[in-house]
């Protein structure tokens, strides 16, 4: 995943993940996704969400795999 920013706005995951806001935002609000918020905006570090979308697909394999 190439991402130049360091920090990453509830935006930049939408996009880059082509979901809306709400869920995204569902995931920030539940600590499923580590982010932190300043005043009314969340960000989140671009290594914890790539450590969270490395671990998303291991799961995702790993249930993938216990059905095949």
């Amino acid at each position: 995943m190439e991402i130049a920013k360091d920090w990453l706005t509830v935006t930049d995951i939408c996009d880059y993940m082509g979901v809306s806001p709400f869920v995204v935002t569902s995931q920030l609000r539940t600590g499923v996704l580590p982010a932190v918020k300043f005043g009314r905006e969340w960000r989140v570090s671009r290594q914890d969400f790539e450590d969270w979308i490395n671990r998303q697909r291991g799961e995702a394999a790993a249930r993938a795999e216990r059905f095949t």
